[in-house]
C-alpha cells in the first residue's frame, strides 16, 4: 500500500456508517394553569414581609463603623446612638458615615444630642425634630 492510498483511506468518506435512531419520550411539563389548578391559596407571610429595614446601632468604638456602612450600602436605614463613645471617636464615626452617605446619594440627619439617622437614597424622611433639652454633661462633651 502506497503512501497515497494510506492517506486516501485515512481521510476517506467512502465508509458507510450505521445510524441508529433512538426515540426519546419527553415528559410534558404542566403549564402554569395546570400546576396551580386547585391551589387558590395565597400565603399571607409573603405579603406581609417588609421591603426595607431600619437598623439601630450603638457603637462602642470606631471599629464598628464599617458594619454600619455595610448596612447603608445594602439599602438599610441606620439610627446611630453615639452616647457610648468618646467625642473624638464619635466625630470620626460621623465623618466616615457622612462620606458613605454622600457616596450612595443618601442623607444623614441629627436626631438628638448624640443620635443620627443615616438613610440610603431609597428612603425618604419627612418631618423635623425640634431641639431637645440639653443635659449639662452632654454640653461639656461638645454635642
Amino acid at each position: 500500500m502506497s503512501l497515497k492510498e494510506k492517506f486516501k483511506n485515512f481521510f476517506s468518506t467512502d465508509e458507510e456508517y450505521e445510524y441508529i435512531e433512538e426515540i426519546v419520550e419527553e415528559k410534558e411539563e404542566p403549564t402554569h394553569k395546570q400546576r396551580t389548578a386547585g391551589k387558590n391559596v395565597v400565603s399571607l407571610s409573603a405579603i406581609q414581609q417588609p421591603t426595607s429595614k431600619v437598623i439601630l446601632c450603638e457603637p462602642k468604638s470606631y471599629n464598628e463603623v464599617q458594619e454600619i456602612a455595610d448596612n447603608l450600602l445594602n439599602k438599610r436605614a441606620v439610627v446611630i446612638n453615639l452616647q457610648q463613645v468618646d467625642h473624638t471617636q464619635a466625630k470620626r464615626i460621623v465623618d466616615f458615615l457622612s462620606g458613605t452617605v454622600y457616596s450612595i446619594k443618601g442623607d444623614i440627619q441629627k436626631l438628638g444630642l448624640a443620635t443620627f439617622l443615616c438613610t440610603p437614597d431609597t428612603v425618604n424622611v419627612t418631618g423635623t425634630i425640634t431641639t431637645p433639652a440639653f443635659d449639662e454633661d452632654e454640653l461639656e462633651k461638645g454635642w
